[in-house]
């Protein structure tokens, strides 16, 4: 009889473990489909407005046609988390990360300082990230506004 106790618990635990792996598995399946797409990289995303400044969230960034999409890393939804219109994403400057960031962006990361209508929107990522980004908003289509560096 007290083997019969174990049971439901041994159970449960299997269960939570079973569904531990397949969310781990789905991340995992995600990430690689995300990353085999053209124009895709690492990329921790942070918003500003006139009230707060956002958390750093870590995620992967991908080039559309008009616009840059933003994945969180940590999510399940095929769809993006942030969708940034090229027409309305203006660089402003970049900068190595601040000592009291080293824990959120790695430190051989940039930080590229960006306005986005009203919100200024950081993003960080790698030098060689940094210049695709600007390359391909240079590269809008006419009328569009040329980015601007810092």
């Amino acid at each position: 009889m007290g083997n019969n106790v174990f049971l439901p618990i041994a159970i449960a635990l299997l269960a939570v473990v079973a569904l531990s792996l397949l969310v781990i598995l789905a991340l995992v399946v995600r990430r690689a489909v995300l990353s085999r797409s053209l124009g895709a990289f690492d990329c921790s995303l942070r918003a500003e407005t006139i009230r707060e400044s956002g958390q750093w969230r870590h995620g992967l960034a991908r080039y559309g046609e008009e616009q840059l999409d933003w994945f969180r890393v940590f999510g399940v939804r095929p769809v993006p988390a942030e969708s940034l219109s090229r027409r309305k994403l203006e660089i402003i400057d970049h900068r190595p990360p601040e000592p009291v960031e080293t824990n959120e962006v790695l430190p051989e990361w940039v930080v590229v300082r960006c306005a986005y209508g009203p919100v200024i929107v950081e993003l960080a990522m790698s030098e060689i990230a940094f210049t695709g980004l600007a390359a391909w908003l240079e590269s809008a289509p006419p009328g569009q506004q040329p980015v601007a560096l810092g």
